[in-house]
């Protein structure tokens, strides 16, 4: 046999996600787009040939209380802070800087993953995500994805569903 190349060696990797989801026993397709270097979410959509309604990011806000909270919507859509923060019971809640992603999820900006964070935070998922077959959402690491049913999700992390965007 002869030597991997990168892009054999990047699709080969597993994530931390990928480990829960294997463990909790939920099928679920991954995805590497390591090699192109995208990470926006309409990029990552056209990376994969995917529809932007079914490829969803997620976010990650601290609300009034200081309570932190995990939003997850369509890469094409905006988050509705009010409709956010009234999703949690907050009075308000806005996005947290960039710097305190890792220390907080374990997560690095265009990796982070609503499966697997450090801790858990409340999570909600935009109501959309109803309309779909299945999801798909960061694998933990930059470049990679992975795709899973609303049902199966729910098996390994606790959410709610509301509108989230307009």
């Amino acid at each position: 046999m002869g030597k991997k190349s990168e892009k054999e060696k990047l699709a080969e990797v597993k994530t931390n996600v990928m480990r829960i989801l294997e463990q909790s026993k939920i099928p679920y397709k991954h995805y590497c787009y390591a090699d192109l270097g995208v990470t926006a979410g309409m990029e990552v959509a056209a990376a994969m040939g995917q529809n932007p309604q079914q490829v969803f990011k997620t976010l990650v806000t601290v609300g009034k209380t200081g309570a932190h909270y995990v939003f997850v919507i369509p890469v094409e859509k905006e988050l509705n802070l009010r409709k956010a923060a009234k999703a949690v019971g907050e009075k308000s809640v806005e996005m947290i800087k960039s710097k305190e992603l890792l220390p907080l999820t374990g997560y690095v900006h265009g990796g982070c993953s609503p499966i697997g964070m450090k801790k858990f935070f409340c999570t909600v998922v935009d109501a959309s995500a109803q309309n779909e077959q299945t999801i798909f959402f960061s694998g933990g690491k930059i470049g990679y994805q992975v795709e899973v049913t609303l049902e199966d999700l729910r098996k390994v992390i606790t959410f709610s569903l509301a509108e989230l965007t307009d």
